[in-house]
């Protein structure tokens, strides 16, 4: 069995970019394939090693994006993508976990992102109508051609990762993480830490609304947060409250709100690497000097000490 590589070999970075929200899920009327090819490449030289797709985003666009925009500079970054989740004819969402399935989506990934090799594999979502170690043996043998470096989950249980780790080793897990979404630290983290397994955090500015910066307003259609609970006009309303503590402390800091939310994230554990998804330049240099700022013991009291969201719920 080829040993998987992650955090020391691959050297993930102290923060990660999220690409999603450059071709997916967010409002399309704000998206400029040319300024996120200059996020990608900004983001190099600013340190950060670790660029966060799916085939899904898009679809398949946001791939072909990152291929575009890593082009000569591909030894320089840790590429991380996703399978699993495939867009039916009808624009709804489902699973496929079968072994034929994932294997041709791998070969498809690999064009679109112009490499020989994904350095993490992650899936997307576990498939409850394939045996999981089916699944999990078919992206190991990935491993194996040399097509994959290392396997990661999104979205499982303890229980899902414990069955995927004893077929072969999971080497990071990837969930939403931020101040109004910690539902993780129950469970998924302290899995991760006993496991020396690298914990990918998505959203960790809370889709953009811990940065305070976001009106209380009707999303696009086309907006995921238009389905997210958290977003609706009564639940933003009362969760202004959230932000107003974490403003507090970012004024005490002379920081930004979301340098404070970047910050907590990466005081959740030694391996967690938070993945801040922007398309524009200000957004990419204010959240990766993020991992400059140290929250004391006092600020991370008084942010835990926020109360729940409203709409807040576990994703699956």
């Amino acid at each position: 069995m080829q040993k998987p590589l992650l955090a020391d070999d691959l050297n993930l970075g102290t923060v990660g970019l999220g690409c999603m929200s450059m071709s997916h899920a967010y409002t399309p009327a704000e998206r400029d394939d040319e300024e996120s090819i200059l996020v990608v490449q900004r983001a190099i030289e600013l340190g950060i090693r670790l660029f966060d797709t799916a085939d899904i985003y898009g679809p398949f666009t946001n791939e072909s994006l990152l291929g575009r925009a890593l082009e000569g500079r591909r030894d320089e970054v840790v590429i991380a993508t996703k399978c699993g989740l495939v867009t039916e004819p009808d624009g709804k969402l489902s699973r496929n976990g079968r072994p034929e399935y994932l294997r041709a989506a791998c070969d498809a990934s690999l064009r679109r992102l112009r490499t020989d090799v994904i350095d993490l594999y992650q899936l997307h979502r576990v498939d409850p109508e394939v045996p999981l170690e089916e699944t999990w043996g078919a992206l190991a043998e990935l491993v194996t051609a040399g097509k994959v470096r290392a396997l990661g989950m999104s979205h499982g249980t303890v229980e899902e990762l414990e069955r995927a780790h004893a077929v072969f080793p999971v080497s990071a897990a990837q969930y939403e993480l931020s101040i109004w979404a910690d539902y993780t630290r129950e469970d998924v983290l302290p899995w991760c830490a006993e496991h020396d397994v690298d914990f990918l955090a998505f959203s960790p500015i809370g889709r953009g609304y811990l940065t305070g910066k976001l009106a209380v307003s009707e999303f696009d259609a086309d907006d995921s947060r238009s389905r997210d609970p958290r977003f609706t006009t009564d639940a933003m309303t009362d969760n202004q409250i959230i932000v107003d503590g974490v403003r507090a402390v970012a004024a005490r800091l002379d920081a930004t709100p979301a340098q404070v939310a970047i910050a907590w994230v990466l005081a959740q554990g030694e391996r967690v690497v938070p993945i801040p998804g922007t398309k524009k330049l200000r957004w990419l240099e204010e959240n990766a000097a993020a991992a400059d700022l140290k929250l004391s013991d006092d600020d991370l009291a008084e942010l835990d000490a926020l109360p729940t969201p409203m709409g807040h719920r576990r994703w699956k």
